[in-house]
């Protein structure tokens, strides 16, 4: 009994030991998401000749009252002086009214795809601002706001 105890426990430890392929950063946002409130994520991309999948994370609740969400995103290197933005529209519910996402309660989050198989130009550190463009100053119902950075499995 304790021989298999012992395997299960080095295998967990070498399970959990594995390099990560992905980074993920989260903004709380508490429900009040200022028009000018960008929320800035920096990324240090140590193997930029592996393709990434860049996704943003939406976490939104039952106070939200639209259906969809305009992101502005600006994406840059950070010693860049130039970025590039990009206006973004994602559906977060169904016609019917249905949340999309995952969860339990009435918190939803739901991945958004930016970027599929980017190459990063070079090693270094990058940077990501978001901010949303709805055409209301203080926007409610969103909870949480993120990016994720994964190796892309696609060949």
């Amino acid at each position: 009994m304790n021989k298999y105890f012992l395997i299960f426990f080095v295998l967990l430890t070498v399970i959990g030991c594995a390099p990560n392929n992905e980074d993920v950063q989260m903004k709380e946002i508490n429900n009040q998401w200022g028009q000018n409130q960008k929320q800035t994520f920096v990324f240090d991309i140590k193997d930029a000749e592996q393709p990434k999948n860049i996704i943003f994370i939406v976490r939104n609740n039952n106070q939200y009252p639209y259906n969809n969400l305009f992101l502005i995103s600006s994406f840059k290197a950070e010693k860049e002086k130039t970025s590039k933005v990009d206006t973004l529209n994602y559906l977060l519910a169904k016609p019917t009214g249905e949340w999309i996402g995952t969860g339990f309660g009435e918190t939803k989050e739901a991945l958004f795809l930016y970027q599929t198989q980017f190459k990063f130009p070079s090693n270094g550190k990058y940077q990501i601002t978001l901010q949303h463009g709805m055409r209301t100053k203080t926007l409610k119902g969103i909870e949480d706001i993120g990016v994720k950075i994964e190796n892309s499995t696609q060949p």
